[in-house]
Protein backbone atom coordinates (compact mmCIF):
# COMPACT_ATOMS: atom_id res chain seq x y z
CA UNK A 1 0.00 0.00 0.00
CA UNK A 2 2.90 2.38 0.78
CA UNK A 3 4.39 1.68 -2.67
CA UNK A 4 1.03 2.35 -4.33
CA UNK A 5 0.60 5.68 -2.49
CA UNK A 6 4.17 6.68 -3.35
CA UNK A 7 3.61 5.94 -7.02
CA UNK A 8 0.36 7.92 -6.95
CA UNK A 9 2.06 10.97 -5.47
CA UNK A 10 4.92 10.72 -7.97
CA UNK A 11 2.45 10.54 -10.83
CA UNK A 12 0.68 13.61 -9.49
CA UNK A 13 3.90 15.60 -9.33
CA UNK A 14 4.86 14.52 -12.85
CA UNK A 15 1.39 15.56 -14.04
CA UNK A 16 1.78 18.99 -12.48
CA UNK A 17 5.32 19.39 -13.79
CA UNK A 18 4.19 18.49 -17.29
CA UNK A 19 1.49 21.08 -17.21
CA UNK A 20 3.87 23.71 -15.89
CA UNK A 21 6.14 23.24 -18.84
CA UNK A 22 3.43 23.79 -21.41
CA UNK A 23 3.77 27.57 -21.61
CA UNK A 24 6.38 29.80 -23.06
CA UNK A 25 6.23 32.43 -20.28
CA UNK A 26 6.42 32.30 -16.52
CA UNK A 27 3.29 30.61 -15.23
CA UNK A 28 1.58 32.36 -12.27
CA UNK A 29 2.04 30.65 -8.90
CA UNK A 30 -1.74 30.33 -8.53
CA UNK A 31 -2.02 28.37 -11.78
CA UNK A 32 0.92 26.13 -10.84
CA UNK A 33 -0.72 25.40 -7.48
CA UNK A 34 -4.06 24.70 -9.17
CA UNK A 35 -2.48 22.25 -11.61
CA UNK A 36 -0.65 20.48 -8.82
CA UNK A 37 -3.78 20.31 -6.66
CA UNK A 38 -5.81 18.87 -9.54
CA UNK A 39 -3.10 16.31 -10.29
CA UNK A 40 -3.08 15.15 -6.68
CA UNK A 41 -6.87 15.00 -6.58
CA UNK A 42 -6.90 13.00 -9.82
CA UNK A 43 -4.60 10.40 -8.24
CA UNK A 44 -6.64 10.30 -5.02
CA UNK A 45 -9.80 8.29 -4.22
CA UNK A 46 -11.79 11.27 -5.52
CA UNK A 47 -11.31 9.92 -9.06
CA UNK A 48 -13.59 6.94 -8.31
CA UNK A 49 -15.57 8.09 -5.28
CA UNK A 50 -16.19 11.79 -6.03
CA UNK A 51 -16.05 12.09 -9.84
CA UNK A 52 -18.57 14.96 -9.91
CA UNK A 53 -16.44 17.09 -7.57
CA UNK A 54 -13.33 16.23 -9.58
CA UNK A 55 -15.14 17.20 -12.78
CA UNK A 56 -16.04 20.60 -11.30
CA UNK A 57 -12.39 21.10 -10.36
CA UNK A 58 -11.34 20.19 -13.92
CA UNK A 59 -13.83 22.67 -15.39
CA UNK A 60 -12.53 25.39 -13.10
CA UNK A 61 -8.94 24.56 -14.09
CA UNK A 62 -9.86 24.66 -17.78
CA UNK A 63 -11.37 28.12 -17.29
CA UNK A 64 -8.19 29.31 -15.59
CA UNK A 65 -6.05 27.80 -18.37
CA UNK A 66 -8.22 29.48 -21.00
CA UNK A 67 -7.93 32.85 -19.29
CA UNK A 68 -4.16 32.43 -19.00
CA UNK A 69 -3.79 31.39 -22.64
CA UNK A 70 -5.77 34.46 -23.68
CA UNK A 71 -3.73 36.81 -21.50
CA UNK A 72 -0.74 35.44 -19.56
CA UNK A 73 -0.82 38.50 -17.28
CA UNK A 74 -4.55 38.25 -16.57
CA UNK A 75 -5.63 38.92 -12.99
CA UNK A 76 -8.76 36.90 -13.79
CA UNK A 77 -6.58 33.88 -14.60
CA UNK A 78 -5.01 34.09 -11.14
CA UNK A 79 -8.41 34.30 -9.49
CA UNK A 80 -9.83 31.41 -11.52
CA UNK A 81 -6.72 29.35 -10.75
CA UNK A 82 -7.25 29.98 -7.03
CA UNK A 83 -10.87 28.81 -7.34
CA UNK A 84 -9.75 25.71 -9.28
CA UNK A 85 -7.16 24.90 -6.60
CA UNK A 86 -9.78 25.11 -3.83
CA UNK A 87 -12.20 22.92 -5.80
CA UNK A 88 -9.48 20.33 -6.40
CA UNK A 89 -8.55 20.32 -2.73
CA UNK A 90 -12.21 19.95 -1.78
CA UNK A 91 -12.63 17.04 -4.21
CA UNK A 92 -9.55 15.36 -2.75
CA UNK A 93 -10.79 15.89 0.82
CA UNK A 94 -14.27 14.54 0.04
CA UNK A 95 -12.74 11.58 -1.80
CA UNK A 96 -10.54 10.87 1.21
CA UNK A 97 -13.57 11.00 3.51
CA UNK A 98 -15.54 8.65 1.25
CA UNK A 99 -12.58 6.30 1.10
CA UNK A 100 -12.22 6.44 4.88
CA UNK A 101 -15.94 5.72 5.29
CA UNK A 102 -15.62 2.65 3.05
CA UNK A 103 -12.62 1.45 4.98
CA UNK A 104 -14.49 2.01 8.22
CA UNK A 105 -17.49 0.00 7.02
CA UNK A 106 -15.24 -2.80 5.77
CA UNK A 107 -13.27 -2.80 9.01
CA UNK A 108 -16.50 -3.07 10.99
CA UNK A 109 -17.60 -6.01 8.87
CA UNK A 110 -14.21 -7.64 9.27
CA UNK A 111 -14.32 -7.16 13.03
CA UNK A 112 -17.73 -8.77 13.29
CA UNK A 113 -16.56 -11.70 11.19
CA UNK A 114 -13.37 -12.03 13.22
CA UNK A 115 -15.31 -12.00 16.50
CA UNK A 116 -17.60 -14.74 15.23
CA UNK A 117 -14.63 -16.84 14.13
CA UNK A 118 -12.92 -16.27 17.46
CA UNK A 119 -15.91 -17.71 19.28
CA UNK A 120 -15.64 -20.90 17.24
CA UNK A 121 -11.88 -21.45 17.03
CA UNK A 122 -10.39 -19.49 19.92
CA UNK A 123 -7.05 -19.56 18.19
CA UNK A 124 -4.14 -17.23 18.68
CA UNK A 125 -4.07 -16.49 14.98
CA UNK A 126 -7.66 -15.19 14.96
CA UNK A 127 -6.95 -13.08 18.04
CA UNK A 128 -4.08 -11.39 16.20
CA UNK A 129 -6.29 -10.75 13.19
CA UNK A 130 -8.96 -9.25 15.42
CA UNK A 131 -6.41 -6.91 16.99
CA UNK A 132 -5.25 -5.82 13.55
CA UNK A 133 -8.83 -5.19 12.44
CA UNK A 134 -9.48 -3.09 15.50
CA UNK A 135 -6.37 -1.07 14.74
CA UNK A 136 -7.57 -0.47 11.17
CA UNK A 137 -10.97 0.51 12.50
CA UNK A 138 -9.45 3.12 14.81
CA UNK A 139 -7.27 4.39 11.98
CA UNK A 140 -10.32 4.76 9.74
CA UNK A 141 -12.18 6.64 12.45
CA UNK A 142 -9.27 9.02 12.94
CA UNK A 143 -8.99 9.66 9.20
CA UNK A 144 -12.71 10.33 8.91
CA UNK A 145 -12.62 12.66 11.91
CA UNK A 146 -9.63 14.49 10.47
CA UNK A 147 -11.52 15.09 7.22
CA UNK A 148 -14.51 16.46 9.11
CA UNK A 149 -12.32 18.74 11.19
CA UNK A 150 -10.55 20.08 8.11
CA UNK A 151 -13.86 20.96 6.45
CA UNK A 152 -15.09 22.60 9.66
CA UNK A 153 -11.92 24.69 9.95
CA UNK A 154 -12.25 25.80 6.34
CA UNK A 155 -15.87 26.84 6.84
CA UNK A 156 -15.04 28.73 10.03
CA UNK A 157 -12.09 30.52 8.41
CA UNK A 158 -14.23 31.56 5.46
CA UNK A 159 -17.00 32.94 7.70
CA UNK A 160 -14.48 34.83 9.84
CA UNK A 161 -12.75 36.29 6.78
CA UNK A 162 -16.07 37.47 5.34
CA UNK A 163 -17.00 39.04 8.67
CA UNK A 164 -13.66 40.84 8.96
CA UNK A 165 -14.00 42.15 5.41
CA UNK A 166 -17.51 43.42 6.13
CA UNK A 167 -16.41 45.16 9.33
CA UNK A 168 -13.40 46.72 7.61
CA UNK A 169 -15.55 48.15 4.81
CA UNK A 170 -18.07 49.53 7.33
CA UNK A 171 -15.26 51.23 9.17
CA UNK A 172 -13.86 52.64 5.95
CA UNK A 173 -17.23 54.15 5.05
CA UNK A 174 -16.79 56.51 8.00
CA UNK A 175 -13.86 58.32 6.33
CA UNK A 176 -14.43 57.83 2.59
CA UNK A 177 -17.22 57.49 0.05
CA UNK A 178 -17.96 53.77 -0.37
CA UNK A 179 -20.68 52.61 -2.74
CA UNK A 180 -21.69 49.56 -4.76
CA UNK A 181 -21.73 50.18 -8.51
CA UNK A 182 -23.31 47.59 -10.88
CA UNK A 183 -20.85 46.01 -13.33
CA UNK A 184 -17.92 47.51 -11.38
CA UNK A 185 -18.08 46.40 -7.76
CA UNK A 186 -17.35 48.32 -4.58
CA UNK A 187 -16.01 51.82 -5.35
CA UNK A 188 -14.04 53.82 -2.75
CA UNK A 189 -13.70 57.49 -3.80
CA UNK A 190 -10.97 59.76 -2.39
CA UNK A 191 -10.73 63.46 -3.25
CA UNK A 192 -7.59 64.43 -5.12
CA UNK A 193 -7.29 67.55 -2.94
CA UNK A 194 -6.96 65.33 0.15
CA UNK A 195 -4.33 63.09 -1.45
CA UNK A 196 -2.09 65.42 -3.47
CA UNK A 197 -0.91 69.00 -3.78
CA UNK A 198 -1.88 70.83 -6.99
CA UNK A 199 -0.16 69.33 -10.04
CA UNK A 200 1.79 66.73 -7.98
CA UNK A 201 1.61 63.02 -7.35
CA UNK A 202 3.48 62.85 -4.04
CA UNK A 203 1.06 61.83 -1.26
CA UNK A 204 0.28 64.42 1.41
CA UNK A 205 0.62 63.41 5.11
CA UNK A 206 -3.17 63.46 5.59
CA UNK A 207 -3.50 61.18 2.57
CA UNK A 208 -1.32 58.56 4.24
CA UNK A 209 -3.61 58.53 7.26
CA UNK A 210 -6.66 57.88 5.08
CA UNK A 211 -4.85 55.31 2.95
CA UNK A 212 -3.84 53.41 6.10
CA UNK A 213 -7.55 52.84 6.73
CA UNK A 214 -8.10 51.91 3.10
CA UNK A 215 -5.21 49.41 3.27
CA UNK A 216 -6.66 47.82 6.42
CA UNK A 217 -9.93 47.22 4.57
CA UNK A 218 -8.28 45.96 1.37
CA UNK A 219 -6.12 43.43 3.23
CA UNK A 220 -9.32 41.66 4.24
CA UNK A 221 -10.56 41.44 0.62
CA UNK A 222 -8.54 38.29 -0.01
CA UNK A 223 -9.99 37.12 -3.33
CA UNK A 224 -10.77 40.31 -5.20
CA UNK A 225 -9.07 42.23 -7.97
CA UNK A 226 -8.42 45.85 -6.97
CA UNK A 227 -8.09 48.63 -9.57
CA UNK A 228 -6.85 52.09 -8.61
CA UNK A 229 -8.12 54.71 -11.08
CA UNK A 230 -6.85 58.28 -11.25
CA UNK A 231 -9.01 61.12 -12.68
CA UNK A 232 -8.41 64.83 -13.42
CA UNK A 233 -10.53 67.78 -14.51
CA UNK A 234 -10.33 69.14 -18.08
CA UNK A 235 -7.86 71.94 -17.33
CA UNK A 236 -4.69 71.52 -19.36
CA UNK A 237 -3.62 69.25 -22.22
CA UNK A 238 -5.21 65.80 -22.53
CA UNK A 239 -1.86 63.96 -22.55
CA UNK A 240 -0.64 65.78 -19.46
CA UNK A 241 -3.87 65.01 -17.61
CA UNK A 242 -3.56 61.37 -18.65
CA UNK A 243 0.01 61.16 -17.35
CA UNK A 244 -0.82 62.95 -14.08
CA UNK A 245 -3.84 60.71 -13.38
CA UNK A 246 -1.74 57.58 -13.95
CA UNK A 247 1.12 58.74 -11.74
CA UNK A 248 -1.31 59.58 -8.94
CA UNK A 249 -2.91 56.16 -9.21
CA UNK A 250 0.56 54.57 -9.10
CA UNK A 251 1.47 56.57 -5.98
CA UNK A 252 -1.62 55.23 -4.21
CA UNK A 253 -0.84 51.68 -5.42
CA UNK A 254 2.75 51.87 -4.14
CA UNK A 255 1.60 53.11 -0.74
CA UNK A 256 -1.00 50.34 -0.40
CA UNK A 257 1.64 47.74 -1.28
CA UNK A 258 3.90 49.18 1.43
CA UNK A 259 1.00 48.74 3.87
CA UNK A 260 0.71 45.03 3.14
CA UNK A 261 -1.80 44.79 0.28
CA UNK A 262 -0.48 42.10 -2.15
CA UNK A 263 1.01 43.73 -5.26
CA UNK A 264 -0.39 41.09 -7.62
CA UNK A 265 -3.94 42.12 -6.70
CA UNK A 266 -3.42 45.84 -7.41
CA UNK A 267 -3.40 47.66 -10.73
CA UNK A 268 -3.02 51.39 -11.36
CA UNK A 269 -4.99 52.98 -14.22
CA UNK A 270 -4.93 56.54 -15.51
CA UNK A 271 -8.30 57.79 -16.76
CA UNK A 272 -7.27 61.41 -17.36
CA UNK A 273 -10.20 63.78 -17.73
CA UNK A 274 -12.59 61.05 -18.90
CA UNK A 275 -15.64 60.02 -16.88
CA UNK A 276 -16.27 63.27 -14.96
CA UNK A 277 -18.72 63.05 -12.07
CA UNK A 278 -19.56 66.77 -12.16
CA UNK A 279 -19.46 69.68 -14.57
CA UNK A 280 -16.03 71.11 -15.30
CA UNK A 281 -17.64 74.53 -15.79
CA UNK A 282 -17.42 75.31 -12.04
CA UNK A 283 -14.59 75.19 -9.52
CA UNK A 284 -16.58 72.85 -7.33
CA UNK A 285 -17.28 70.51 -10.23
CA UNK A 286 -13.61 70.45 -11.25
CA UNK A 287 -12.63 69.69 -7.63
CA UNK A 288 -15.01 66.72 -7.60
CA UNK A 289 -13.56 65.43 -10.86
CA UNK A 290 -10.01 65.46 -9.44
CA UNK A 291 -10.20 62.17 -7.58
CA UNK A 292 -8.88 58.64 -7.10
CA UNK A 293 -11.28 55.70 -7.17
CA UNK A 294 -10.37 52.28 -5.74
CA UNK A 295 -12.55 49.62 -7.36
CA UNK A 296 -12.89 46.23 -5.67
CA UNK A 297 -14.22 43.53 -7.98
CA UNK A 298 -13.75 39.74 -8.19
CA UNK A 299 -13.68 39.38 -12.00
CA UNK A 300 -12.46 41.05 -15.15
CA UNK A 301 -9.39 43.02 -16.09
CA UNK A 302 -9.51 46.81 -15.68
CA UNK A 303 -9.22 48.87 -18.82
CA UNK A 304 -6.75 51.73 -19.04
CA UNK A 305 -3.11 52.64 -19.29
CA UNK A 306 -0.54 51.40 -16.79
CA UNK A 307 3.20 51.94 -16.63
CA UNK A 308 5.84 51.42 -13.92
CA UNK A 309 5.65 53.99 -11.12
CA UNK A 310 8.27 56.78 -11.08
CA UNK A 311 11.29 56.13 -8.89
CA UNK A 312 11.27 59.65 -7.35
CA UNK A 313 8.46 62.15 -6.55
CA UNK A 314 7.77 64.79 -9.18
CA UNK A 315 5.18 67.33 -10.18
CA UNK A 316 3.23 68.41 -13.23
CA UNK A 317 1.93 71.83 -14.30
CA UNK A 318 -1.58 70.41 -14.72
CA UNK A 319 -4.00 69.32 -11.99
Amino acid sequence: MIIRNTLGIAASLLFAAGLIGCGGSAVPRELIDARRAYGLAQQSPAASLEPAQLYEAKKALNQAEAAYNEDDESIEARHLAYVAQRKAQRAQALGGMAHAARQLAQAQRDMVAAQAALQNKKTEQLSAELAKTRQELESGKRELQTGREQLAVERTARVQAEQRAKEAMSKLAEVASVREVPQRGTVITLSGAVLFATGQWTLLPIAQEKLNQVAAALREQTEQVITIEGFTDNVGADDKNQELSLRRAQSVRDYLIAQGVPAERLRAVGRGESSPVASNATAEGRANNRRVEIVIGSQGSPQGTTTPAPSTPNSDPYQ
